[in-house]
């Protein structure tokens, strides 16, 4: 078979490939929709049972359904359902050893009369656990031999001879979400417990603590909110890149203030020279926006991008300082507009959406 691209038949027209596509994806899509206005308690039945599964879901399926299976199995253990994939062919060579008695098996057949998938089913048997169905009709060898069945009905498939799985497999993709997001929600599943087993990549930055990020306090500048202006630029240092910003606290080591180049600048600009020998507290920011430590990290840029500043001190529960979230160190972290729309938490309503460096007004270049 040639390997170069074939050229479009003449008979088309340049829309033509167009035009066919939009019709697949019409076709799925409406299939999608009847299976929604289809769903029964089967389906509220097999939420609940994976909600209370104790073990793992073991999910199985071939062919196109086994790939379909993979990814539900990802889905399912990335939502919080402890779940692995199991091929039905490798299963009875040894992977049933696999199985556990408190785990849950979830079968996948549009024709529910699939080889391989049927002759596991006696083996699958003599372990007792309940088996899950996502089948084309509950009469079907699979669908009789499961404790609830969630019926994919007749499906006519979206290539032109009717024979490739496109349809069912997209309904059987569709299914397996609904039912990890179903479950999840029922957990309680929270944004910290998804960055618990996400914790790389682009995704895993954005879900990520505070604390993972700040320059921890002994990069910072802390200095007490009694000593002069003049004290407070001469005596606190620290290695290597300095931050714009000193932290100001109480006697109690707590967070009463910031005080940032910009304040300097503020006071040479006013011709306060005379300010530099007061008490910086006179000077400073009181009370600054802050972060406590747990706070997400996209919830934190939210804040710098919301409130134009630069910086942003992370304290303790006794709101004493542990660290500061400079944004030159994370900037990088979101090449676009990772955060946009993001409400942080720490603001009175969520806002607009932003980015961390606003465009200019009028949106076009500065």
């Amino acid at each position: 078979m040639s390997t170069q691209p074939a050229e479009c038949t003449p008979q088309w027209s340049a829309l033509e490939p167009l035009r066919q596509g939009r019709e697949i994806l019409v076709a799925e899509g409406r299939a999608l929709g009847r299976l929604a206005a289809g769903l029964d308690g089967a389906f509220g039945r097999a939420v609940a049972r994976l909600f209370q599964c104790r073990g793992c879901v073991i999910v199985t399926g071939m062919g196109k359904a086994g790939l379909v299976g993979r990814k539900i199995a990802a889905t399912l253990a990335s939502t919080g359902t402890p779940a692995h994939y199991l091929h039905p062919a490798e299963a009875i060579h040894g992977d049933l050893g696999r199985i556990q008695p408190d785990d849950l098996l979830l079968i996948l057949s549009q024709s529910g009369e699939t080889e391989e998938v049927v002759r596991l089913l006696p083996a699958l048997e003599q372990f007792g656990l309940p088996i899950l169905a996502i089948t084309g009709s509950r009469q079907s060898t699979l669908g009789r031999a499961a404790l609830e069945t969630i019926e994919l009905g007749r499906l006519a498939e979206a290539d032109p001879l009717g024979l490739a799985p496109s349809t069912s497999t997209t309904a059987m993709l569709a299914l397996g979400d609904a039912l990890a997001l179903v479950a999840s929600r029922m957990r309680g599943f929270r944004p910290e417990d998804f960055a618990r087993f996400h914790p790389g990549g682009s995704l895993g930055r954005r879900l990520s603590k505070v604390e993972e990020h700040m320059r921890p306090i002994g990069q910072c500048r802390v200095a007490s909110a009694e000593q002069s202006v003049r004290e407070v630029l001469v005596g606190v240092s620290v290695p290597g890149r300095r931050s714009g910003a000193i932290m100001l606290v109480d006697g109690l080591r707590r967070l009463v203030g910031i005080f940032t180049d910009s304040d300097l600048a503020r006071l040479f600009e006013r011709r306060q020279d005379a300010s530099l020998d007061r008490p910086v507290r006179e000077a400073m920011t009181p009370d600054p926006v802050h972060a406590v430590r747990g706070t997400m990290l996209r919830a934190a840029v939210a804040t710098l991008a919301r409130r134009k500043i630069s910086e942003l001190p992370i304290v303790d529960a006794e709101g004493r300082p542990i660290g500061l979230l400079d944004v030159t160190d994370i900037v990088g972290l979101f090449p676009q507009d990772a955060v946009n729309g993001e409400s942080d938490g720490l603001e009175p309503d969520g806002g607009p959406p932003y980015r961390v460096f606003p465009e200019p007004e009028g949106g076009g270049a500065a």
